[in-house]
C-alpha cells in the first residue's frame, strides 16, 4: 500500500495511491499521523475493497511529507562502513544515535533554505522506517519486525560545520536546520516491500553522488529498531532514518551544496525526491552572525 499526502503545508489531505490513481482517505482516517497506527492500514484496505473511497485529481498540488506529527525523528550515524571511512571513522560496533526535531520534516519537493553564512550543507539519502506500534524492550530483531509500519525516502540534510566545528561535542546543531528532513514522496507499508536489498542513490545538479544498497547496512532495520527499543520507547508514527552510504560532500570528493543547486535522492520502490536550494537571509548583527564568528 502506497500512502501520500497532498496540499498546502500543515493542511494536507491523506490519500492512497493505487497504480497512479489517488483516493481520498479523509472519511476513514484523520491523517497519516500517530493515530493512524496500528489500525489505519487495515481500515484503508477495507475501504478500498468496499469501493467507498472517492477518487481525487491531485494534478498541480503540492506533495507533502507522507506522515505528520511524529513524536521523534531518530537517526543512525555511519551505518554504512564506506561512509564511516569517508568520515574518518571506524565502522561502529554499536549504532550511533542522534535526534532531529520533528519540525525539520518537509515535503519531498519543497525548496530548502541554506542558513545564513553556512558553507558546508550536505545531502544524505537514507531509508526511513516508520514505527507502527508502541515498542519498548523488544525481545529480538524478529519482534522488531512486527512493529514496523512502513518505509519511505529521507534526505538527512546536514550542516557539517555546525555538526563538527560548532558542535560542542554533539551532532545536533548540524542536524536540526529548518526543513532539513525532506520525506517521501510516499510511505509504503511494511507488507509491500522488502527493505533489505534496495538500491539508494543521489545526484547533485544531475551528476551522480551516492549509489549503494541497503544490504550494505552495518545494522539492518530490524536490528536498529530492536536496539533502539532498549534505550527509548518508540511511539506509533515515529521516524527512524537508518544512515547514509558513501558519496556525500563530507568525503572531500564533492563540493557542498550552494544556493541554486538541485539535489535528488531516490530509493528503489519508494520514489524520488528533488530539492532546490536558496540562501536564507538574516539581518546583520543577529545571533547567527555572532555565534558563528
Amino acid at each position: 500500500m502506497r500512502l501520500m499526502r497532498f496540499g498546502d503545508r500543515d493542511a494536507e489531505t491523506p490519500v492512497v495511491d493505487v497504480d497512479g490513481r489517488h483516493f481520498d482517505l479523509s472519511a476513514v482516517v484523520t491523517d497519516i499521523d500517530p493515530t493512524f497506527w496500528p489500525d489505519g492500514p487495515a481500515e484503508v484496505a477495507a475501504a478500498l475493497e468496499a469501493g467507498t473511497l472517492p477518487e481525487i485529481d491531485i494534478s498541480g498540488q503540492r506533495i507533502g511529507a507522507p506522515i505528520a506529527l511524529p513524536s521523534a525523528v531518530i537517526c543512525i550515524g555511519q551505518n554504512y562502513a564506506a561512509h564511516a571511512a569517508e568520515s574518518g571513522a571506524a565502522a561502529p560496533t554499536q549504532p550511533i544515535i542522534f535526534l532531529k526535531t520533528p519540525n525539520t520534516i518537509t515535503g519531498p519537493y519543497d525548496p530548502i533554505g541554506i542558513p545564513p553564512r553556512a558553507t558546508t550543507f550536505d545531502w544524505e539519502v537514507e531509508l526511513g522506517v516508520v514505527i507502527g506500534a508502541r515498542a519498548a524492550y523488544l525481545e529480538s530483531p524478529e519482534a522488531a519486525a512486527e512493529v514496523i509500519g512502513g518505509y519511505l525516502v529521507a534526505n538527512d540534510l546536514s550542516e557539517r560545520d555546525y555538526q563538527t566545528v560548532h558542535s560542542g561535542g554533539q551532532w545536533s546543531k548540524g542536524k536540526v536546520v529548518k526543513d532539513s528532513m525532506p520525506l517521501g514522496p510516499c510511505l509504503v507499508t511494511a507488507d509491500a516491500i522488502d527493505p533489505h536489498r534496495l538500491r539508494l542513490a543521489s545526484w547533485v545538479n544531475g551528476e551522480p553522488r551516492q549509489d549503494s544498497n541497503t544490504s550494505d547496512m552495518i545494522f539492518p532495520v530490524e536490528d536498529i529498531v530492536w536496539r533502539l527499543s532498549q534505550y527509548m520507547q518508540l511511539e506509533p508514527g515515529d521516524v527512524i532514518s537508518t544512515g547514509t552510504p558513501q558519496g556525500v560532500a563530507l568525503s572531500g570528493r564533492f563540493p557542498y551544496l550552494e544556493p541554486g543547486d538541485v539535489s535528488e535522492v531516490e530509493i528503489e520502490g519508494l520514489g524520488r525526491q528533488r530539492q532546490a536550494y536558496f540562501r536564507v537571509d538574516a539581518p546583520a548583527g543577529t545571533g547567527a552572525d555572532l555565534l558563528l564568528d
